[in-house]
């Protein structure tokens, strides 16, 4: 049985799911937008785990407890800062959803939360970010058994939209 792929308009930091993934800056140590409200909701002792990560490359992954959240792991990765989409930023965003499912898989989880990775402030045009989500993903559940149910977290609904318009479509 393969995931179900949804979207919904929610606060990624209330939903009860085995994971959620945190859109973070390469210190790991919070920022702004969902980095910033990830890290507090789950609680100082996040901080201190991400200090023992060493930070983290764009494109890659690395794996931290939930702690106060409801999610019980939290996976960060750092999306690319778009620079007009010929330096390699679309290569970059798939490995962040690749990397993040490899993570999950890994630990067996069923359900993982995607807030739309640097579509904030890090200028990712939306429907193309989106477009490589929901895609990158679609091809790479099989590495993922154990997942039932992968959520596309919407902050606003401009995103919800795009989500549920590009899972409509089969490719």
């Amino acid at each position: 049985m393969s995931a179900v792929l949804s979207a919904l308009k929610a606060d990624i930091t209330s939903l009860a799911v085995d994971v959620i993934v945190n859109a973070a800056n390469s210190s790991l140590f919070g920022g702004g937008g969902v980095d910033g409200a990830i890290h507090r909701a789950a609680g100082p002792e996040l901080v201190h785990e991400c200090r023992l990560l060493g930070g983290c490359r764009t494109g890659e992954a690395k794996i931290t407890r939930g702690y106060r959240l409801p999610a019980r792991w939290i996976i960060h990765t750092v999306g690319p800062v778009w620079r007009g989409g010929l330096q390699g930023e679309a290569q970059l965003l798939a490995d962040c959803y690749r990397n993040s499912l490899r993570l999950a898989a890994e630990k067996a989880v069923t359900s993982l939360a995607f807030p739309a990775i640097s579509t904030g402030i890090y200028g990712y045009p939306k429907a193309e970010a989106t477009d490589i989500a929901v895609r990158t993903l679609r091809a790479a559940l099989a590495q993922a058994p154990s997942l039932r149910e992968v959520i596309f977290c919407c902050f606003s609904d401009e995103d919800l939209a795009l989500y549920r318009a590009r899972l409509a479509r089969p490719d």
